[in-house]
């Protein structure tokens, strides 16, 4: 049994550094956030925090607060699935930082099953969301 853990720990660490890799290709200045959706050992989608589609890549105002329409990571790649053929049901979920509340309501309604962190975020709103749902959530801390 504890082979098992070993091999499922050592894949999310890995998922989890693909998606903080992943998080370098945010132009926001504030925080680079990076999601990978997994499923079946695939990865199926991703995502960074950015602005939608069309905007210009600039994630803050003058004084350095984050605009109101930049996405989150996650909800980058929960979106990007909805234009392609696969389903993010029974899928885990990487991310860099703890989803907020508004991407934990995504994430419960995607049909995704595990969620793996490494960044805490400020408010726990969104982890204590997912947890109440029965959604399996980790903090997982990578040492480099």
């Amino acid at each position: 049994m504890e082979i098992i853990s070993d091999k499922q720990t050592a894949l999310d660490k890995r998922y989890l550094r693909m998606a903080r890799i992943w998080a370098e290709n945010s132009y926001c200045k504030r925080r680079q956030v990076g999601a990978l959706v997994v499923k079946n050992k695939m990865i199926i989608s991703d995502g960074y925090n950015g602005t939608p589609s069309g905007f210009e890549n600039n994630c803050e105002d003058e004084s350095g607060m984050t605009l109101p329409y930049v996405m989150h990571a996650e909800a980058n790649a929960i979106t990007k699935l909805a234009s392609s053929h696969n389903s993010s049901n029974g899928a885990t979920l990487y991310i860099t930082t703890a989803p907020c509340i508004e991407c934990s309501k995504l994430i419960i309604q995607s049909g995704i099953t595990r969620v793996v962190y490494e960044d805490k975020y400020r408010v726990e709103d969104g982890v204590n969301l997912l947890q109440k749902s029965g959604i399996e959530v980790l903090n997982l801390m990578l040492s480099e």
